[in-house]
């Protein structure tokens, strides 16, 4: 096996992905760099490399709604870290990224050392911010209640949330994660309690709050 990191960049522009190579590139060690221009082969990815140490996150890409793609992904695989990488730079949007488990946030205009300090300091186990800008606290007294919530749901429990926002339904999810759907329903039943909805639509509207494109109102 060669040695080195392995790397997910999610990220429709092929020009910004472009830039993200070269900054992994001077990182040292390289084992593997996927790239991914849409959220489904992003999702694809993670699910069949199980090596991943790293996934470079854009917000805004076809498929992915601000920051439920980054609840989906950390519901797929919860221990690979996952960076943020979004021209939504404000102050609460660096904050929510990083309180639903992204190990780190990087502006679109960031230079190349920043990124690549960024990288390096994930990689070496730290949480990556932009330097200088105070991330302050969450206003929005909805927001910060289902952020608690959202922290108190499983892996399994977020990917399947994930997977509702998705519209899809319970035999469909139960097929696509390999159980049955009784078991499904148990998840679905636990997300409602968890997030104090009574529908998975409900469930799906909350979620939106937090996992607008990509959070205007936050901005």
């Amino acid at each position: 096996m060669p040695g080195g990191h392995r790397f997910v960049i999610a990220d429709d522009h092929p020009l910004f992905r472009g830039a993200l190579r070269e900054a992994i590139a001077g990182t040292g060690a390289v084992a593997a760099i996927h790239e991914a221009g849409d959220f489904e082969s992003a999702k694809a990815l993670l699910l069949s490399n199980g090596d991943i140490d790293l996934v470079l996150l854009d917000l805004a890409m076809p498929g992915a709604s601000g920051l439920s793609g980054l609840i989906s992904l950390r519901g797929i695989h919860a221990t690979v870290p996952i960076v943020v990488v979004s021209a939504h730079d404000d102050p609460a949007t660096i904050r929510r990224a990083l309180d639903l488990g992204a190990s780190g946030f990087i502006s679109k205009s960031a230079s190349m050392e920043e990124i690549r300090s960024a990288i390096q300091a994930v990689l070496s186990g730290d949480i990556a911010a932009p330097i200088g800008i105070d991330l302050g606290v969450e206003r929005d007294p909805e927001v910060s209640d289902l952020i608690k919530r959202l922290q108190t749901l499983t892996p399994q429990q977020t990917r399947v949330l994930g997977m509702l926002a998705e519209g899809l339904l319970n035999k469909q999810i139960a097929y696509e994660l390999g159980v049955s759907e009784a078991t499904i329903k148990a998840h679905v039943s636990a997300i409602l309690q968890k997030l104090d909805v009574d529908s998975r639509t409900q469930a799906v509207i909350r979620l939106s709050r937090i996992g607008g494109d990509p959070l205007q109102a936050a901005g």
